[in-house]
């Protein structure tokens, strides 16, 4: 009886399971041949001391092959026990025994995040099916831009109609451009039939409307600039009624917070951002649960925070529930998703992790508990004031929330004036965090500028635990990236993060393993030295090229036994992918286009990502956090539903992509030639399809450089240049390599 109540059940997927292991040991058998196959031939060659076979190109690619090899050990930890969950929400007490919720959602620039979308975030993460009295909803406008704050002053007034409305008919998609946009006739829900929800529906889309238009003037009629360097501005939004929307019912709270800028401070980015929202809520709300949402990731399922509720009311693991992570999806993927940017092979890594000991933070759509950031545990009134205030700063009412059970009376209208305003500002000043422990022990954490990565990983190290929840409807959905450009810049940006924190002591395997299991240490180095792949791929991608075009062979000939090795390895590596690929609902046509943006990655955002880390963690270069551009282009969002890469992008990086692709092609055609002149296929057949493979993978760079003639085709300059570049290095890398 008592386990058919329970609020969630997990279970191990077993065939994953079995079909992981399976390739665990046999793919891990097959590269220890490899190793020892080359191994041995590089001691041969040492011994016998052939001058006629030079030796760089095959340390080279032994190199590269142990990089690629401890990269997938790296990964197989997320593979070892991948489980799913399922959460009884139904199940849940009533509405009196639920804990409070603070909403935050961050938001920078209105230009290259457009408000309207914002806006519709905030209204669907209002109309969360969750008592009002115990929602708070803070959004924070780091740009401190008065087009923002105009723009959630109209949000407020349409939300007084929304929100009875979706109450009303029980709405499911309380996001109003999705709703409005969506069929509901599929949710078999009686009452969209009814005259009275249609003459309903009917007038809440024209207050929508109406409501879109005056975000418009706003934009029109007010400047969109936003500064680093301007006061805190903290405000209630509401008409003098402390939380009545139009049918006198209850509303959440809604705050809007631009925490104070300076030039010469500090500001740490989206980090800085979300804990002057903890701060703050602290004195207002003081939710034991925070939702942390970006701008663009609107509440796709009203249901979430009772989903959420079902792991943070389970007794068992209650005590150690760290945070509930969601999986990111999209609204705006195209049937083809030719760049990749639902980043469909992350998730699989996050359940994966949830067999362990939980999934890493995901920066967007997670439940989190408070106690867990403040790293504090039932502190009694009598604790040490000053040693408090090392940790959180001078402020004694914040410190005050610390407090178990602490009620603040920042919710009476009354109360929100005068001292305790002037304490709030205080709070999100630029200066709170120095000589403290925020951003290092306490809060979201500072040290790299992927903050959600960083932040998972103290708290799995400090024994927290999380679970990863992805239900059949998404909870959460998002604005995905849909252009070359800026998907390059964004994951190179994430790259220069994750190298930050594998070059420090904070290094998942130094730090790690001490704190917590050795294969959930495993899980988080896969991504943080992920970054090392740009070394192999590189070299993969020239020298044993350079070495087809002058005769020298660097793999066993088909007859040799170890070509089974070398030949496994390929088809293993290639049938896994292909299987996870089918076991999330994707065809053979995924599999080629992560490929290409593998490639695609390696070649440039791991590269210029680990000189941007480097650099900075040495001084050179300032560390940066540009908002990714949400903002839609008509053109290239027609290209790219038509399944058409875009090559706008930048010379840097599309020049390495065309040079190696330019490379490639020359060594094949005339690798080709000289291979059946001279009779050497037997010993060159995997030299030649090396470059085949990345040729016929790329066709659509092949494409860009030479076929088309479109506006979003590779320009011509870019084109010669990685010509004349692939000339230098037949040239020189000749010279180099083989003499």
């Amino acid at each position: 009886m008592e386990n058919s109540l329970c609020l969630n059940l997990s279970r191990v997927k077993k065939t994953n399971l079995i079909i992981n292991r399976l390739h665990i040991f046999t793919h891990g058998f097959a590269l220890l041949a490899l190793i020892y196959y080359r191994t041995n031939f590089l001691f041969q060659m040492i011994k016998i001391r052939d001058k006629n076979t030079p030796f760089l190109p095959h340390a080279l690619v032994f190199f590269s092959e142990l990089i690629l090899s401890f990269l997938w050990l790296l990964s197989q930890a997320s593979q070892w026990n991948p489980i799913s969950r399922k959460v009884f929400p139904e199940r849940l007490p009533g509405n009196d025994k639920l804990l409070s919720i603070d909403v935050f959602i961050c938001t920078t620039d209105p230009i290259k995040e457009p408000s309207v979308d914002v806006m519709n975030t905030l209204i669907s993460a209002m109309a969360l099916d969750y008592p009002a009295d115990k929602l708070h909803v803070y959004l924070s406008d780091d740009g401190g831009s008065s087009v923002t704050f105009q723009a959630v002053k109209e949000a407020w007034k349409f939300l007084k109609w929304w929100i009875p409305f979706c109450r009303k008919y029980e709405v499911k998609t309380r996001c109003p451009v999705a709703y409005f946009s969506a069929d509901e006739s599929k949710d078999g829900n009686e009452k969209f039939s009814s005259t009275e929800f249609i003459a309903e529906k009917k007038k809440i889309e024209e207050k929508y409307e109406e409501f879109k238009c005056r975000i418009l003037r706003v934009i029109e009629n007010t400047s969109s600039f936003t500064s680093r360097d301007h006061d805190p501005l903290i405000q209630v939004i509401n008409d003098g009624i402390w939380g009545v929307d139009s049918d006198e019912t209850e509303m959440p709270l809604l705050v809007y917070v631009s925490r104070e800028k300076r030039p010469f401070h500090p500001h740490h980015f989206k980090a800085g951002a979300l804990n002057v929202l903890l701060r703050v809520s602290g004195l207002i709300s003081n939710s034991p649960y925070i939702l942390v949402l970006d701008c663009d990731m609107y509440c796709n399922d009203p249901t979430s925070a009772r989903q959420a509720m079902c792991f943070f009311l389970d007794s068992k693991i209650s005590p150690k529930l760290g945070f509930v992570q969601f999986p990111q999806k999209f609204h705006n993927i195209s049937e083809n998703d030719i760049y990749d940017s639902q980043l469909r092979f992350v998730w699989p890594k996050l359940e994966g992790m949830d067999g362990l000991r939980g999934s890493s933070l995901a920066g967007t759509g997670f439940y989190i508990k408070r106690e867990a950031l403040y790293r504090t545990s039932n502190i009694q009134e009598d604790v040490d004031l000053v040693q408090l205030q090392k940790s959180f700063g001078p402020s004694n009412e914040f410190i005050k929330s610390l407090i178990l059970n602490y009620k603040p009376n920042a919710l009476k209208d009354e109360d929100f004036s005068g001292l305790l305003l002037k304490e709030i500002k205080i709070l999100a000043s630029s200066s709170y965090d120095n000589n403290t422990k925020w951003g290092k022990e306490v809060g979201f954490r500072y040290f790299s500028v992927l903050e959600d990565y960083f932040t998972g990983f103290n708290l799995h190290c400090n024994g927290w635990i999380s679970v990863y929840l992805d239900p059949a409807r998404p909870c959460f959905l998002g604005s995905a990236t849909t252009n070359l450009n800026e998907i390059l810049v964004q994951y190179t940006r994430w790259v220069a993060g994750l190298v930050e924190v594998a070059f420090s002591r904070f290094s998942p395997l130094i730090y790690g393993p001490l704190r917590m299991s050795t294969l959930q240490s495993m899980c988080y180095a896969e991504f943080a030295y992920e970054f090392l792949i740009f070394l192999p791929i590189y070299c993969l991608a020239i020298v044993p090229q350079l070495c087809l075009l002058h005769g020298i062979h660097l793999y066993p000939k088909v007859s040799n036994p170890f070509f089974i090795v070398f030949s496994f390895l390929f088809l293993s590596s290639q049938l896994k992918h292909m299987q996870e690929i089918f076991s999330t609902g994707h065809s053979i046509r995924t599999w080629a286009i992560e490929q290409r943006i593998w490639m695609l990655r390696s070649l440039t955002c791991y590269m210029y990502g680990t000189l941007n880390g480097i650099l900075e963690m040495i001084g050179l270069r300032e560390a940066s956090f540009s908002p990714t551009d949400k903002a839609v282009n008509d053109e290239r969002h027609k290209r790219y539903q038509m399944g058409i890469y875009d090559f706008q992008a930048s010379v840097l990086l599309l020049a390495p992509l065309c040079t190696l692709y330019i490379l490639n092609l020359v060594a094949f055609i005339i690798g080709v030639v000289k291979i059946f002149h001279i009779e050497q296929a037997s010993e060159m057949f995997i030299q030649l399809f090396i470059p085949l493979f990345g040729i016929l993978i790329n066709y659509p760079l092949f494409e860009g450089m030479f076929l088309r003639k479109d506006d979003g085709r590779v320009a011509p300059s870019i084109t010669l240049l990685s010509a004349a570049i692939c000339i230098i290095i037949l040239s020189f890398g000749s010279l180099v390599l083989i003499y």
